[in-house]
């Protein structure tokens, strides 16, 4: 038992080295990427090509990434003003880019008015749109492009919905509990929840979009010197396949939202941890303070946050 105990404490002080190290190379890491963009950013050199490609989905972006959160944590625990302002600023991003991409919804609306019309009425077997150069396309590709909207709907506009309160909740226990009660289960779970999955969803999405988009095909196990060493034969090679004849051929595009998702959830538990942290703080009458929700105008508001 002793030798058990003892074993485990020198795995858990080797654990808390490693993660100490790697914290602090993080900045080191940091300030070598931000001084030398060519190693990565140059997309005419091969091995760049693979050095992003590795670094995207390495653990050592993802201690880059913890160490910005942290000094970013203290900074607005010193300044709390500061801390308003990164909600304020993380909410308004996904406000904006929630409101924008769900018009896409009424777009796939439309197109589907516009392909049943097409088919029963004219009988014809392909589409075209387009001023100059027009998009012309078999009925089927239209089809199912609409899959497309309705992902970026889901991808693009699920942070959105989570800061107008739209979100299905299964509430079992937070309703009872008192204000600074609810902001601790907010913050936990932003910690321990939505910060995991995004984590979790991108390391796997972010390999998983590279594996169709270039060959050789680089894989989560590889180390950077394997990649630069596939890097000799690197090409494009964009996955352009189809379900169904002449069906639509762009998916990598869904893989590309997989992982903006997972940014973009990332990001908003960092805001909803501040905000969270920042109601508990200053009590319940900040509860909401500075959130900006839509309105469906005076003399509506029953019908609010029922949809």
């Amino acid at each position: 038992m002793e030798e058990r105990g003892g074993s485990l404490l020198l795995g858990l002080i080797d654990l808390l080295g490693w993660i100490a190290s790697n914290f602090v190379m993080a900045f080191y890491n940091l300030g070598y990427a931000v001084t030398h963009p060519q190693l990565w950013l140059d997309w005419s050199d091969k091995q760049a090509i693979m050095r992003f490609v590795y670094y995207g989905g390495s653990v050592q972006f993802f201690f880059v990434v913890m160490a910005i959160f942290v000094v970013l944590t203290i900074f607005g625990l010193i300044f709390r003003r500061f801390m308003w302002g990164m909600v304020i600023g993380l909410e308004g991003f996904a406000n904006t880019v929630g409101r924008f991409f769900a018009w896409a919804g009424l777009l796939m609306v439309f197109q589907q008015i516009v392909i049943v019309f097409i088919q029963r009425v004219f009988a014809r077997p392909d589409m075209s749109f387009g001023f100059g150069i027009p998009l012309q396309m078999d009925i089927s590709w239209f089809s199912e492009e609409l899959k497309l909207y309705n992902a970026m709907v889901v991808c693009l506009c699920a942070t959105y919905a989570f800061v107008q309160g739209s979100h299905v909740r299964v509430d079992l226990i937070y309703a009872g509990l008192s204000h600074r009660g609810k902001r601790i289960v907010d913050m936990v779970g932003s910690l321990l929840f939505m910060m995991p999955m995004a984590v979790l969803t991108w390391m796997y999405g972010w390999f998983f979009l590279w594996r169709h988009l270039i060959v050789p095909k680089p894989s989560a196990s590889d180390q950077l010197d394997r990649l630069l060493a596939k890097s000799r034969a690197l090409r494009w090679n964009v996955e352009t396949i189809s379900f169904s004849p002449n069906g639509f051929n762009g998916y990598f595009l869904f893989k590309i939202l997989l992982i903006t998702f997972a940014a973009m959830v990332f990001i908003h538990a960092v805001a909803f941890f501040y905000r969270s942290f920042l109601e508990f703080v200053e009590g319940e009458e900040s509860a909401g303070k500075y959130l900006d929700k839509d309105t469906l105008g005076e003399g509506e508001e029953a019908y609010e946050g029922t949809h």
